[in-house]
């Protein structure tokens, strides 16, 4: 009975072998599309198998017999054959392996500091010849318009502070420049300061707006600062500088009180000088007043050379001040030849005397001209430097020349007789203060 059984289901197991294959293959291709659907990348290639498939044999059995061919048992309708050795079933576009998901952006410290980077616009180099913004500790202290000046409590002076550094050969000819009236023209202003080298020293007018802003533009840049105070001129009021301008006839509070305004106006700055001034700076009695002033609070002072210089040094002298007074003005003339020949006279000076100082005003030629004769100064042999440097060079060689005097041996002659000369009986023995007779151009 089996066997007739067997007999009659053959045709049946030899149609539906290849159709439950079929039905198989069709499921398992069906939770693969699910899977990469659920899971797996949407640009990812459907999967395709590869090997290969045979459906099992048609079983038969021999006569008389219950046993299968071979080791084939008849509850196996399908037997899938074993790849060959160099053959691997996969499944194209399915990665089979683990990777590791790329991180996030920005999770990566370093790879968000490289993104920051190329996205934020570079921020421009400090510039190298920049001055400390001012103020400094203890170079200051309250006054009427701001701070004032002062000598710090560890002996520190502003003229110092506030002055631009300079380590240039002593031996070789010096040139320093000042332009004034900075402050008044804005565009003017800005293109000094752009445009001429960080040496030239800017001096402000204290009426200007924004003084401060300016100063600290100014030494952003390299420049070293003087505030001008506005000193009586010989057709005043006329020609007027000012409410605060200092009067050679008004009594030593008011000047003082007008200069502490002037001071007060801004920080930031290594001295102070004139503004007009002519009649002022005829008057000792008042110039050594405000000398006397600018030397307790540690300020130096620059007059532009307008005025007689044998009374500005003998106050300055008399003051100790740190001072100076440029030896030539360089625009009284505004033609460009005449500038020229200004500077070229500074050339000169600098040759014969090793140092030499120009002053000249915010005129557009005057910068434009300064500009251009710095450009190739240091090929025609000059350094140019600050007017501190040239200042306190000044000093030093006129303390030099003192202690020299000073040391010079004297001799005595015992049988000569006194030479009597007809200058007066006051003058008639050759007084020892003779040697000093001729004064320095600047000292302390």
């Amino acid at each position: 009975m089996p066997t007739a059984v067997l007999r009659h289901a053959q045709p049946l197991l030899t149609v539906r072998a290849p159709l439950i294959a079929g039905i198989a293959t069709a499921g398992l291709l069906a939770l693969a599309i699910g899977g990469i659907a659920l899971f797996g990348e949407p640009n990812t290639q459907l999967p395709t198998a590869s090997g290969r498939f045979d459906p099992a044999p048609v079983i038969t059995a021999e006569a008389g017999h219950g046993e299968t061919a071979g080791h084939e048992t008849a509850g196996a309708p399908i037997r899938f054959l074993e790849p060959e050795a160099e053959e691997e079933i996969t499944l194209d576009g399915v990665h089979d392996g683990f990777e590791a998901p790329a991180p996030a952006q920005g999770s990566d410290p370093a790879d968000a500091e490289a993104r920051h980077a190329a996205t934020t616009p570079p921020v421009p180099a400090a510039n190298p010849n920049a001055l400390a913004r001012a103020p400094m500790a203890g170079l200051t202290e309250p006054g009427p318009g701001g701070p004032l000046p002062r000598i710090a409590p560890d002996g520190t002076r502003p003229s110092r502070a506030y002055a631009r550094p300079f380590h240039g050969d002593p031996g070789a000819p010096t040139i320093a420049v000042v332009i004034g009236g900075m402050g008044l023209n804005a565009a003017v202003t800005q293109a000094a300061i752009d445009e001429l080298p960080p040496e030239v020293a800017l001096s402000f007018a204290p009426y200007t707006r924004d003084l401060q802003d300016w100063i600290n533009r100014a030494r952003a840049a390299g420049h070293e600062v003087l505030i001008e105070a506005p000193m009586e001129p010989f057709d005043y009021p006329n020609n007027d500088p000012g409410p605060h301008t200092l009067l050679a006839d008004g009594s030593a509070e008011e000047n003082a009180r007008r200069l502490a305004w002037v001071l007060s106006r801004a920080t930031g700055y290594f001295g102070v000088t004139n503004y007009l001034g002519a009649r002022f700076s005829a008057s000792p009695g008042a110039l050594g007043d405000v000398f006397g002033q600018l030397e307790q609070r540690g300020v130096a002072f620059l007059h532009d050379g307008a005025g007689r210089r044998s009374t500005i040094e003998g106050a300055a002298r008399s003051a100790d001040l740190e001072y100076a007074i440029a030896d030539r003005i360089l625009d009284e003339d505004l033609s460009p030849d005449a500038i020229d020949e200004r500077l070229l006279a500074l050339e000169a000076l600098a040759l014969q005397n090793g140092a030499a100082l120009g002053s000249g005003f915010a005129y557009p030629a005057t910068v434009d001209q300064v500009r251009d004769w710095t450009a190739g100064l240091d090929l025609r042999g000059y350094q140019l430097a600050p007017p501190s440097a040239v200042m306190a060079r000044r000093r030093l060689e006129a303390r030099l020349a003192e202690e020299a005097r000073a040391h010079e041996p004297r001799q005595a002659e015992p049988n000569r007789a006194p030479v009597r000369t007809n200058v007066g009986p006051q003058h008639g023995a050759g007084s020892a203060d003779d040697d000093h007779a001729a004064p320095a151009s600047s000292g302390h």
